[in-house]
């Protein structure tokens, strides 16, 4: 077929399996790397990369990730290897991403705000050679490592901010400069991609491992389904060790051939200032960020005409607060993303026309994602919006399975659904509300209790700022329900007054047995709520009840 996008006819008599996976592999190819080069393909001079004083096209972005990876791969990084990045968000953490991508070498991302030894066991049970760190994070890297890792190299990646480089450390920007061939090993959309270890209570966490196929089948759910697009400006605030900000806005976005602006610092004194200078139009951050920018002095004072689209995720936005956003920032569409790291991680989007109509929804299943809500026997519950089961997912997106770990891979795959460990409710239109975590249902005096219809009440009082309800242990209840407050600038609030409110809204049983009223709530890098340390910090409330 002369003219073909294949190239001449095949030879006769060759079998057509040989002739289009055999002798031309990366004809149908399609990876995290080629995804990249395709968009530098139609947009070779577009702005692709903006973070601190660096500024790089699709055209430089592509070609620097091809002499990133080629400088790994003198050093011996190949297809498997599993290369481990514990950095703040910088555009070297980008590149490293995709240049990884083009190698087969699995990444594997790290919490920053982790502790020595917990990183060392992500560390030790990835089996990660190479690990890539910044000046802040060096001491922390180096101390992990020590402990017991097979880390043999370091590698130096430049910051948002100019840093001086950690001496000993392998430096980007010598991997940068390499004039060394590129490998072009074998990979395909079954490889795996990367290894994103879960940061749940569990003592010793899961590492999801994720192929290019599900990363990527999660790229065209987020593209479709959150509208983005060629023409974005997106500001990426979150860390990108974190799989939201990392596949959910930077990948689909390289994908989609948008234009990118990173920063390490998710602050209000940080954010406005960017998105008022760059003309951000798309911005994702978790509810407690959204929060934060609201009470900002400067917010009112600042130009946001630009901001267009606006996601939420990470945990629940207090429905009170998505009311405050449409008076505030009327022009902005919201989409609430809602998913796990094991689904790569978007499961069920609530679109901009439900935002109000569906308010405290996470939405429907995502374009690539078929989900259910279960009772313990696998069956459906009523579609009514009251009965409570579990979320369970079956998608191209889910993990392979959990690294090293079958029998917890075997627990989440149960009955040939991925049980996501979150309770929902189910409407007739398909609509799911998260009810709770399995783990934060509280039960007191014997009765279930959902900690975010409590926080739901205590967020209609005007001076709360920011709420989480936890159980406590009680002599009498076994668990008691705990409101821990924070309140507005200059606001008169009190135990009784919330207490009152709670008694006059909720179901007895429901009401907190205290209120607790603090600074500020504990949040990881990400902005998710760390109900666990309260737990923990609060633990002795009722000891002299």
């Amino acid at each position: 077929m002369p003219g073909s996008i294949f190239g001449s006819a095949p030879t006769p008599g060759l079998p057509p399996a040989r002739y289009a996976g055999g002798m031309h592999p990366a004809i149908h190819r399609q990876t995290l790397g080629d995804l990249l080069h395709r968009s530098a393909c139609r947009f070779p001079d577009k702005l692709a990369v903006a973070c601190g004083e660096v500024r790089w096209n699709y055209a430089e972005f592509d070609r620097l990730c091809d002499r990133v990876a080629a400088g790994l791969a003198e050093g011996g990084v190949g297809k498997g290897e599993r290369v481990a990045v514990l950095a703040r968000n910088s555009h070297a953490f980008a590149a490293l991403r995709f240049a990884l991508a083009r190698l087969g070498a699995v990444l594997v991302p790290i919490n920053f705000m982790l502790k020595a030894d917990e990183a060392a066991y992500i560390l030790r049970h990835a089996g990660a050679r190479w690990l890539a760190t910044d000046s802040g994070l060096a001491p922390l890297a180096q101390a992990a490592a020590a402990q017991g890792t097979a880390v043999e190299q370091f590698i130096w990646l430049p910051s948002e901010e100019p840093s001086v480089p950690t001496p000993g450390l392998l430096r980007f920007d010598e991997l940068a400069a390499s004039t060394a061939p590129l490998p072009t090993p074998a990979l395909g959309g079954s490889d795996l991609a990367q290894i994103v270890y879960t940061s749940g209570t569990e003592s010793a966490p899961k590492g999801a491992m994720l192929t290019h196929d599900a990363v990527m089948w999660q790229y065209v759910s987020c593209l479709v389904d959150a509208e983005i697009a060629a023409g974005d400006l997106m500001l990426h605030a979150l860390p990108l060790y974190h799989c939201a900000q990392l596949d959910v806005f930077l990948g689909p976005a390289i994908y989609a051939g948008a234009s990118n602006v990173i920063t390490a610092k998710p602050t209000p004194e940080n954010l406005l200032p960017l998105i008022a200078r760059h003309r951000i139009s798309s911005f994702f951050a978790p509810p407690t960020v959204w929060i934060g920018l609201l009470r900002s002095p400067s917010f009112d004072s600042t130009d946001l005409s630009s901001l267009a689209k606006g996601y939420y995720g990470a945990s629940i936005m207090p429905v009170e607060v998505l009311r405050e956003l449409a008076v505030r920032l009327p022009r902005v569409r919201l989409w609430n993303l809602y998913g796990q790291t094991e689904i790569a991680p978007l499961a069920t989007m609530l679109g901009p026309e439900d935002q109000l109509r569906k308010a405290g929804s996470c939405g429907r299943a995502a374009l690539n994602v078929e989900t259910r809500v279960v009772d313990d026997a696998m069956n459906d519950v009523p579609r009514d919006g009251r009965a409570v089961g579990e979320i369970v997912h079956r998608s191209p997106q889910l993990m392979a399975g959990y690294f090293h770990d079958d029998a917890r891979t075997a627990a989440a795959f149960e009955g040939g659904w991925f049980h996501s460990g979150d309770l929902a409710t189910i409407d007739a239109e398909g609509y799911i509300t998260v009810v709770d975590r399995k783990k934060d249902m509280i039960k007191t005096g014997g009765e279930n209790v959902a900690s975010r219809e409590v926080e739901e009440a205590i967020y209609r009082l005007p001076g709360v700022s920011e709420v989480a309800v936890v159980g406590l242990p009680h002599p009498r209840w076994v668990e008691a329900v705990v409101a821990v407050v924070v309140a507005k600038a200059g606001a008169e609030l009190d135990e009784p007054a919330v207490l009152e409110h709670c008694r006059a809204h909720l179901a007895p049983f429901k009401a907190p047995k205290r209120v607790v009223f603090v600074d500020a709530l504990p949040k990881n890098p990400s902005g998710k709520l760390l109900k666990r340390e309260l737990r923990q910090a609060h633990h002795s409330l009722f000891d002299n009840p």
